[in-house]
């Protein structure tokens, strides 16, 4: 039997706002690579600098809920990070319990030529997009975190 040219059905998950938004995230996530996998820094990497950079000395409980990652996920990801000589754990002079963090000066050189990359990489992405259409939709992507009243 011939080959087809037609795509193959999708049944219900064509109306699945779930299944859209994987698709969508794994073609950004794609994209992402392409722009920053050469300096090696993942979403979750850049993620994390951004924040750091934003809130030097957060602890590691609040970056994990602000970035929304496990405990058991930002353990190695920070590891790694302070292996490479960007990030540094500090201990907390009130609550033993508790490390702050801070970007070192190597992550905050990473992280501006990530940032630049990033930028790029975000303006190839909302192509399709006018400036109204890329607010409502960072508009509506945001109500999926929002707490229903």
């Amino acid at each position: 039997m011939p080959s087809s040219r037609k795509s193959p059905a999708l049944g219900c998950l064509a109306g699945h706002v779930g299944f859209h938004l994987r698709l969508a995230q794994l073609a950004v996530f794609e994209r992402f690579e392409s722009r920053l996998g050469e300096i090696d820094v993942s979403p979750a990497i850049f993620s994390v600098l951004e924040v750091l950079h934003q809130n030097d000395g957060i602890t590691q409980s609040t970056l994990a809920a602000t970035v929304s990652l496990d405990r058991s996920s930002v353990v190695p990801l920070l590891d790694k990070l302070a292996k490479r000589g960007l990030v540094e754990r500090r201990a907390s002079t009130t609550d033993r319990r508790h490390n702050h963090l801070h970007l070192t000066d190597a992550g905050r050189e990473l992280l501006a030529e990530a940032t630049r990359r990033a930028s790029e990489h975000e303006k190839e992405v909302c192509k399709p997009f006018t400036i109204a259409e890329k607010k409502l939709l960072l508009d509506l992507l945001g109500r999926f975190r929002k707490p229903r009243t």
